[in-house]
């Protein structure tokens, strides 16, 4: 058997009339809300960055400019009028790499970019030498990153890596600094 409840949802007349009489001389109120239109979004940093990089990568490393070095043996290469002991230096390990660069897994235009970017830091924050890993592989990477470093104008001097920063697998590299006498190790 149901039992009955009052309707508790029904309004007396007397808490209506109490109701109207308290909200009497109200306005209506307008609603202000302000809805913003989405501006077209500008390009993110990350994404200028990209293009930066890329576009220096296209301007100095080109694949189809093969520079007379050889890069089936021992690379070595001096810019021309720089002094040919910094080669030496390099294969001896004398100067030590500030920065190192893993290429591992890249293909040749990422690598443009990543060598471009790694320039752009050495001279940057004054890094006189860097060491830049390409792995040997199938010897692609082995062939073409000094073929582009070759083509970079802050490039004085490159040199196979002796053993303890990867040895045939990597190279290291002398980056041409404003007055880098004084930032030399």
């Amino acid at each position: 058997m149901k039992k009955e409840r009052p309707n508790s949802h029904m309004i007396d007349d007397a808490d209506l009339d109490l109701f109207r009489q308290s909200i009497a001389g109200a306005t209506k109120y307008k609603q202000d809300t302000v809805r913003f239109e989405k501006a077209p979004s500008k390009p993110k940093l990350n994404e200028l960055a990209s293009q930066t990089k890329q576009h220096q990568s296209e301007f100095y490393f080109s694949d189809e400019y093969i520079p007379d070095i050889d890069t089936h043996g021992t690379v070595n290469y001096v810019r021309p009028g720089a002094d040919r002991y910094l080669a030496k230096q390099l294969r001896r390990g004398d100067i030590a790499p500030e920065l190192i660069l893993d290429l591992h897994g890249l293909n040749k235009d990422r690598a443009k970019e990543e060598l471009a970017a790694l320039i752009h830091a050495c001279k940057k924050q004054h890094y006189y030498c860097a060491c830049v890993v390409h792995g040997i592989g199938e010897h692609i990477l082995k062939h073409k990153v000094p073929q582009y470093l070759v083509q970079h104008p802050d490039i004085l001097a490159m040199h196979q890596a002796p053993l303890e920063y990867g040895g045939k697998g990597a190279v290291l590299i002398l980056v041409d600094l404003p007055q880098s006498d004084e930032f030399r190790r």
